[in-house]
């Protein structure tokens, strides 16, 4: 995604300056081309030779200097920019751009640029929560501009409180959100991932090895391509991503729920959760203690959840997943037009990049018309990309046949 993108970084006056070199070393790394714009505080606090060496390219901060060429050097950095990033932003920084104020490089080229512009505060907590300064981010979002929140906890100032700049991977991710194509646009896309936890005791249950990477990047994605996300997790180690809205569960019945409670607004419903088939039939209310001899735990089925949507499926397009480690194609067919779906992912646990808890996967998909197309050893997010596009193709063609 940022692979020969042209991103403008601005880094101004602000302590966390020094962050801005991890997010231009983040952008380096995913194969962006950057230039950066430091004001003259930002110089104060760190050397503009740190941005040059990890850009490779040299930094601008002299409105009055021409580049190679004579070309005047406001107007061809703001011609460069497919997207310019202002991390960290100051109060003064977002005052004088809301009041269209010129009176340096940075805000010299964000007048004259019309590529899109994203805003990363960073400052003291009183400042942040100043009427002034929340009036100055809505008046540039009402401009076009993407502000993002600024994080909370410990500031600079030895406080605690809303004025931290965001993470840079965040940044990063809110950057590839914006360059991104928004051909899923007006699709509402409900999202089931991780494992689910079915519990026998108070301290113990049973559940599997997913980790929910899967259907996370699958939320991740979608949201990047103007989609409404609903992702509804069972219990990982993974961050919620930003823009979705996220309703966390822990059992079978519980996601049920969640996903029959959300169902009705849901266009699409893509369901890359591991839901255990069985639950212990009773659970004790005290712990099971150790005794001589075998434990028996009884256990009985899980609804079927995919079936309970097939019931519903209306318009929806319906995605389904199926992990096997043997037939693989066979099993995930009969679980393809048995549940109503439009198509399925399957994959085979005992392939090497393919199994629980990788960041890789090896896909095929399968639908009801009787293709089945392989994919190579991909990415997560790479594998997410390939089930929208799938998506979008199914959604073109019942739009075509509508038409008709």
């Amino acid at each position: 995604m940022l692979k020969e993108r042209r991103i403008v970084l601005g880094v101004t006056g602000g302590i966390a300056a020094y962050k801005a070199a991890e997010l231009v070393r983040e952008l380096v790394r995913g194969g962006a081309k950057v230039r950066v714009i430091m004001t003259d505080h930002a110089c104060r606090f760190i050397t503009p030779l740190t941005f040059e060496t990890l850009s490779g390219n040299p930094v601008a901060t002299d409105l009055f200097r021409m580049t190679g060429n004579f070309e005047i050097g406001h107007i061809a950095l703001a011609e460069f920019a497919e997207l310019i990033v202002i991390a960290p932003a100051t109060a003064n920084l977002i005052g004088k751009l809301s009041a269209g104020i010129a009176d340096d490089l940075l805000t010299t080229v964000l007048l004259a640029a019309t590529a899109p512009v994203l805003v990363c505060p960073a400052m003291n907590a009183k400042m942040y929560a100043h009427p002034i300064v929340r009036e100055n981010r809505a008046r540039l979002v009402s401009h076009g501009y993407a502000v993002l929140e600024a994080g909370y906890g410990e500031l600079a100032c030895r406080t605690e409180g809303q004025g931290r700049l965001p993470d840079p991977l965040e940044i990063v991710e809110e950057i590839e959100s914006l360059l991104a194509q928004k051909d899923l646009q007006g699709e509402e896309i409900l999202i089931t991932a991780g494992p689910t936890q079915e519990p026998f005791d108070p301290v113990r249950y049973i559940t599997n090895y997913s980790s929910g990477k899967m259907g996370y990047a699958l939320a991740v994605m979608a949201r990047r391509r103007g989609a409404s996300v609903t992702l509804i997790s069972g219990p990982t180690e993974l961050t919620a991503p930003r823009g979705v809205e996220f309703i966390p569960v822990k059992t079978a019945l519980e996601m049920r729920d969640a996903v029959l409670d959300h169902l009705e607004k849901s266009t699409v419903v893509i369901k890359a959760a591991a839901v255990a088939d069985y639950r212990p039939a009773v659970c004790q209310a005290t712990k099971i203690k150790k005794k001589a001899g075998p434990l028996t735990v009884r256990l009985e089925r899980n609804p079927d959840i995919v079936s309970a949507i097939g019931k519903k499926k209306g318009r929806r397009i319906i995605v389904g997943f199926a992990m096997e480690s043997d037939h693989l194609v066979e099993n995930a067919r009969a679980k393809l037009m048995k549940k109503g779906m439009d198509f399925i992912v399957a994959n085979d646990v005992t392939e090497a990049g393919a199994g629980f808890r990788a960041d890789t996967n090896i896909i095929r998909i399968l639908d009801r018309e009787g293709s089945d197309e392989r994919f190579p050893l991909m990415d997560k997010l790479e594998v997410a990309g390939v089930i929208l596009d799938r998506v979008k193709m199914v959604r073109s063609g019942r739009r075509i046949r509508d038409e008709r």
